[in-house]
């Protein structure tokens, strides 16, 4: 059907320009939440739709719909909007590559996947949480299968699919007096969620959590967990994003071939890594998915692109131009972000400190000079290598940038969380003041 309506599309836009791109996007999507222990919300959703880019006398014109009946007006509509803009030369569209195959994006679990069997899956979470001891606050389950289209004037003509699976847990507990809550989530492009394992995490987490102790404001060692690191790494992520660059937004934007983490990590943006959730043949604007090598050996060596602003940035794209739906544009995305430490240090080699499971605030910290100041949620004392106490009310404060030079890999599982596949990671000298 994808390919019935490309042919329809194409008809269309070349009665109108000869420099065209067209999005063709389908997504069945099957979710299932809970709230408290009662399984209130449940729906399957088909969503087709159709994004039609034009460039005329140097100005982008875009377009979209879901009713594909109305395929003929969208391009039109696309060509007004474009007489519209602005004449900007660095508007272009990808050219034809050869696109590598990316494996582990797509389980076929997913065709015989019914909304009874992600109601069912729902409710063992449920029932095992209350094994544990635990109430539940919220849950949910989701299932999506999406396939995507994109075809240039060019001759690029990329077919690309994919699933995707997530299950998320909050709960809280009442003891002896003392309250505590706990949240976690998984995400996984196969039908292989553990929910047996989520469950017993987040009630372990909210158990440990109970009777805290207050701790006094000292400059120590912090491991941030996978969830609190992702949310601080949100932050640090937009200094390499390359229209920020561009605009002087990101303290980054003229230390290329400069030191800015420590020398024992890399970073790259890997959309061809197999099996992780930003995988894919290409980006949005159907430029062939290629590795860049963002840090080397703690050395800053390239931003992240999209057509447009490698043109402006007089560089080439770095295959990220992504595309959150048919309904926008592509904008600058990390795909999967890999942090590769060439060594790491076990817990064994702490002698005091603390763990911070989440953080609460992240979205407060200052996009352009990196500084933040966080409050430390489910958080843990750490002495001689042990985790100990909880901690009753703690910030964490500082500045990102200058985090990263002083940041290890702390050895420990490597998982992915949201485009970020880190281990935890362990902070020296980070600023905890209690509360």
């Amino acid at each position: 059907m994808i390919y019935e309506i490309a042919d329809k599309c194409v008809k269309e836009v070349e009665k109108l320009s000869d420099n065209w791109e067209i999005y063709i996007a389908n997504s069945e999507t099957i979710e299932v939440e809970s709230k408290k222990d009662i399984l209130n919300f449940a729906k399957e959703e088909i969503e087709n739709g159709v994004g039609i880019r034009i460039i005329k006398d140097n100005k982008m014109g875009f377009a979209y719909t879901s009713d594909l009946d109305k395929i003929s007006q969208t391009a039109q509509k696309a060509l007004d909007n474009a007489k519209l803009n602005k004449v900007d030369e660095n508007y272009e569209f990808s050219e034809v590559e050869d696109v590598k195959d990316v494996k582990g994006t797509y389980d076929k679990n997913y065709d015989n996947l019914s909304l009874d069997e992600c109601c069912e899956f729902l409710e063992n979470i449920i029932n095992r949480t209350k094994e544990n001891k635990c109430e539940i606050t919220s849950s949910g389950f989701s299932a999506m299968k999406a396939s995507e289209l994109i075809l240039n004037s060019n001759g690029v003509s990329i077919y690309d699919e994919g699933t995707g699976f997530s299950g998320g847990l909050s709960v809280n507990i009442e003891k002896d007096g003392q309250f505590a809550t706990a949240y976690d989530y998984n995400s996984s492009r196969k039908l292989d969620l553990e929910y047996e394992q989520l469950t017993d995490d987040v009630c372990k987490l909210a158990h440990d959590s109970l009777n805290p102790k207050s701790i006094e404001t000292k400059d120590c060692d912090v491991i941030l967990d996978y969830y609190a690191a992702s949310d601080l790494l949100s932050t640090f992520i937009q200094g390499f994003i390359g229209e920020n660059v561009l605009r002087g937004r990101s303290i980054l934007h003229d230390k290329i071939g400069e030191e800015i983490t420590n020398s024992n990590l890399s970073i790259i943006d890997d959309p061809l890594l197999e099996g992780a959730m930003g995988t894919s043949k290409a980006d949005g604007e159907g430029t062939a998915s290629q590795k860049t090598s963002m840090v080397e050996d703690g050395v800053l060596k390239s931003f992240l692109y999209d057509i447009y602003t490698a043109n402006k940035a007089g560089c080439k794209t770095t295959s990220n131009g992504y595309r959150g739906s048919y309904l926008t544009t592509p904008d600058i995305s990390p795909s999967n972000i890999v942090f590769d430490f060439k060594s790491e240090v076990g817990l064994d080699e702490i002698d005091s400190g603390i763990l911070t499971t989440s953080v609460l605030g992240a979205h407060t910290a200052n996009p352009i000079s990196g500084d933040f100041s966080v409050e430390a949620n489910n958080a843990f004392t750490i002495e001689n290598g042990e985790i100990c106490d909880g901690v009753k009310k703690a910030m964490i404060s500082g500045n990102i940038y200058e985090l990263m030079k002083k940041c290890d890999g702390l050895k420990s599982e490597i998982k992915q969380k949201g485009p970020f596949i880190i281990p935890k990671l362990l902070v020296h000298d980070l600023k905890v003041i209690g509360l």
